[in-house]
């Protein structure tokens, strides 16, 4: 029995694009597109029994018409190939008002033959080519599903949190105790495991939202654990393997140094409960890259365009989303039009940043420098900057004759001791 498991879709994602002239489709969303189709076409050529996936299927909670369009289209792929299709309800995918439908709830509303759709803790079995396969789901956690007014009537948002979690926990540890061990058992997840490597989903929480160990995944009966919500892939538990598959396209640069892709999951209905997962691997698709170039141009860098240029040319920015940071030191230029050419290869340029180097400038004592004559802040400055003696004197006299200039009036007394002589002039 074969699984294909996916999550965290996050159609809607439109930022660092512009619109692709083939479609007429934002470009991002057409990125996004092109990695489930990849995904389709594998679970169509792999021959899976049965497509996964563990939660937010657009960004918005109520997606536009043109997202909902795009998203049916590949669903129907996967159910005219034979493919069944469970839907589990993320975070993303729930309404703001309890009342209100779900986003992916249309697919349940016209009982489509091969798509199930969870939107609460429970129980599912599903017909697949190799068998059935039991689905213990548990969909983002819902406090009015889960809990009433009065059970929350003066807690803290963490008291709350945790008792959130342990009427979840409650509730989804009746549903494991009751999958037949005969059949084989998946769970899936869509929930914060503690100790997770968050990606570009972390700008996204809340300090509050439920989380749970990796240890209160797990039961006797399950074969392996589906989890979404979390954008990095990773596996969280070993047995049975928890695991994110991770959002499908990258979202921003936070998920720059990220592969992107599935997991494929093998299940021989032969063995034992617990024990019947053959292996899984991750599958990566072709998503956007994302890079970040920097550039610190040294302060006595006489072309700093050619240095910026040079650094271009070493990455490989071509389809790619940049950004480009460039740290100046004052009175370096740089010749933007030659940079913004380098950059043409680039899918979008999601910005070019200076910074220019302030530099420090040498405190000059305890004397504010107003209260002190020019000849003295001179000589101050220099004490500061340990200029040696000899060349301070040098300095010295030529600000003495600078300062006497400019006044009109004689030679302003430096201090300097010393004798002019022709090499001095």
């Amino acid at each position: 029995m074969r699984l294909l498991h996916f999550a965290d879709l996050h159609l809607g994602v439109e930022a660092y694009g512009g619109t692709d002239p083939a479609s007429g489709l934002p470009s991002r969303l057409v990125d996004f597109l092109r990695c489930l189709d990849e995904l389709v076409d594998c679970a169509l050529s792999e021959g899976v029994d049965l497509v996964l996936f563990a939660g937010d299927a657009y960004k918005s909670r109520e997606p536009s018409q043109t997202h909902q369009r795009e998203f049916a289209k590949r669903l129907r792929r996967l159910i005219e190939g034979g493919i069944p299709v469970f839907l589990l309800i993320g975070n993303h995918d729930l309404p703001h008002a309890f009342a209100r439908a779900t986003s992916v709830e249309i697919f349940d509303t016209l009982g489509l033959e091969r798509i199930t759709v969870a939107s609460k803790t429970g129980t599912y079995n599903i017909a697949t080519r190799s068998g059935t396969l039991q689905i213990a789901s548990l969909p983002w956690l819902r406090r009015s599903s889960l809990l009433s007014r009065e059970d929350t009537r003066g807690l803290s948002l963490d008291e709350v949190s945790e008792r959130l979690r342990q009427a979840a926990l409650a509730q989804l540890r009746r549903h494991l105790d009751q999958l037949d061990p005969s059949l084989p058992a998946v769970l899936a997840a869509h929930i914060s495991v503690r100790g997770a490597r968050h990606g570009s989903e972390g700008r996204m929480m809340v300090n509050s939202e439920p989380d749970l160990l990796p240890s209160q995944l797990s039961h006797p009966a399950l074969d392996y654990v589906a989890l979404g919500h979390v954008h990095s892939h990773q596996e969280m538990a070993s047995w049975p393997p928890a695991v994110y598959s991770g959002s499908l396209e990258r979202l921003d640069f936070s998920d720059a140094g990220e592969e992107k892709g599935f997991c494929l999951v093998e299940l021989d209905p032969g063995r034992t409960a617990g024990r019947r997962l053959a292996g899984y691997r991750f599958v990566p698709v072709a998503a956007r890259r994302f890079v970040e170039v920097r550039v610190a141009i040294p302060p006595d860098d006489m072309n700093p365009t050619a240095t910026v240029l040079s650094a271009l040319a070493s990455q490989d920015i071509e389809g790619a989303i940049v950004r480009l940071e460039i740290a100046l030191s004052p009175g370096q230029s740089l010749r933007e039009s030659e940079i913004r050419q380098a950059l043409k290869a680039a899918h979008f340029v999601a910005g070019i940043s200076r910074e220019v180097r302030r530099e420090r400038r040498p405190r000059l004592g305890e004397v504010s420098p107003e209260r002190l004559a020019p000849a003295q802040a001179l000589r101050a400055y220099l004490q500061a900057r340990k200029v040696p003696s000899e060349r301070a004197g040098k300095l010295l006299q030529y600000g003495d004759r600078i300062l006497s200039e400019v006044a009109g009036t004689p030679e302003l007394e430096t201090g300097y001791t010393g004798h002019r002589t022709d090499e001095d002039d």
